[in-house]
């Protein structure tokens, strides 16, 4: 069962897939929301008719067949960025204040997904003027920390080079355009490791925990990269990687279901009491990112 602002959450993810055109993402949730019990059925009608137009409209990224294999996909991503590079250069063509508008949009209005593919408009956009006014923007600015990653990746995808120094709270990160992911396979591999871990234990204890958490955590790495926490991730001993995992599963299972059950979350991921004061740690970091980022949208 899903509460409302889980409902509520998912049904914006799924707006931004299909608004990115992100279909075989969008299908894979929608499939995934159909499962879950306890919702209004005009719900499920809904997500199952909106499923079968994805499926006949886009049958390439339905997830099945020969056709979804991984080059078709890779050529079917090179597709989606040319038809994106030609509609980015023909709105050019119409309005020379195009990137300008693009900017403001970004730069003046709160984090959503139009505020998001306006980045992705840019990427696609020629100009130097456009990766200094980002770069900026990024360094002068108390920005959301999932737009800051965003935007890193834009200026990456648009060939830019050197350090950006970010405000974190009482910090200030460093990064490298060059070094940041574009893909989920760019991240070091310790990030999928933690994921690798919730999904041995959710598939035993709570199988649809792992949808949940999957998405959570790709978006709170995004939140941290460069930071602190980030760093401490990546340079941690084994045992660090077990400490995360636990602490992502007790915070999607307590979004869940409403009950926090820290020892038997504990003992799933072997967290000893010497190890109980940085997994508390993690889960408080884990949920003030929900807070924060999540549960206003």
């Amino acid at each position: 069962m899903l509460f409302p602002r889980t409902l509520d959450y998912y049904q914006i993810q799924l707006t931004v897939m299909l608004e990115s055109e992100r279909y075989g993402e969008a299908m894979e949730l929608l499939r995934f929301l159909l499962q879950c019990q306890g919702q209004e059925e005009r719900h499920y009608e809904e997500w199952q008719s909106l499923l079968d137009w994805l499926v006949a409209a886009f049958p390439y990224a339905s997830g099945s067949g020969e056709s979804d294999s991984s080059s078709r996909q890779e050529e079917e991503e090179l597709q989606e960025e040319d038809m994106a590079r030609v509609l980015a250069r023909s709105k050019l063509e119409e309005d020379a204040d195009y990137p300008i508008k693009l900017l403001r949009k970004i730069m003046e209005e709160p984090l959503s997904e139009s505020t998001i593919l306006a980045l992705e408009q840019l990427s696609y956009l020629e100009g130097e003027g456009i990766d200094e006014a980002l770069s900026h923007w990024l360094q002068e600015n108390n920005v959301h920390p999932l737009l800051q990653f965003r935007t890193l990746q834009t200026l990456r995808r648009r060939g830019a080079q050197g350090s950006i120094h970010l405000v974190r709270g009482q910090e200030t990160a460093v990064v490298e355009i060059e070094s940041v992911p574009l893909q989920n396979e760019e991240f070091p591999p310790q990030i999928s490791q933690v994921l690798e871990r919730v999904a041995e234990q959710a598939e035993v204890h709570e199988p649809t925990l792992y949808y949940f958490a999957q998405e959570l955590w790709g978006q709170f790495v995004m939140s941290i990269y460069g930071s602190r926490d980030y760093r401490t991730l990546l340079e941690g001993e084994y045992a660090m990687l077990d400490i995360w995992a636990g602490a992502l599963h007790q915070m999607v299972s307590e979004s869940l279901n409403g009950a926090r059950q820290e020892e038997e979350t504990r003992a799933m991921y072997g967290i000893t009491d010497s190890m109980r004061f940085q997994f508390e740690g993690a889960y408080r970091t884990l949920k003030g990112f929900v807070k924060t980022s999540l549960l206003d949208k």
